[in-house]
């Protein structure tokens, strides 16, 4: 999707709970918000996903996915069938997801959004 970001602690955690106190989770989610907000103000979204995946298996890293749905995508193309790589991956150069970055820093530079 175009305008996925990743955010993830700068410290290893595994779980989305259990490894933060309130504090701390309650810190980590204001920094979710103000990028999600970021994104909203740099790409055109209906609506926005957050969610975190993972498992003990596979991606220990605790992550949360930042997902813009583009204005007009079909009900039965939204959700889960939105976020599946296998449904198509956006062609764009380093210099447009350059472009887009730099966007993201700015918006999130302005102060809140």
């Amino acid at each position: 999707m175009y305008g996925h970001v990743l955010v993830a602690p700068r410290e290893h955690v595994e779980h989305v709970v259990r490894d933060f106190d309130q504090d701390a989770y309650l810190r980590l989610q204001a920094v979710l918000y103000r990028v999600a907000r970021a994104v909203e103000v740099v790409v055109p979204s209906e609506r926005t996903y957050l969610l975190s995946l993972g498992s003990q298996q596979g991606n220990t890293h605790l992550h949360w996915h930042i997902s813009p749905l583009t204005p007009g995508t079909p009900p039965e193309r939204q959700q889960y069938h939105a976020l599946m790589h296998e449904n198509g991956v956006i062609p764009w150069s380093k210099e447009q997801a350059t472009e887009l970055g730099a966007k993201l820093r700015a918006a999130l530079t302005a102060g809140p959004v």
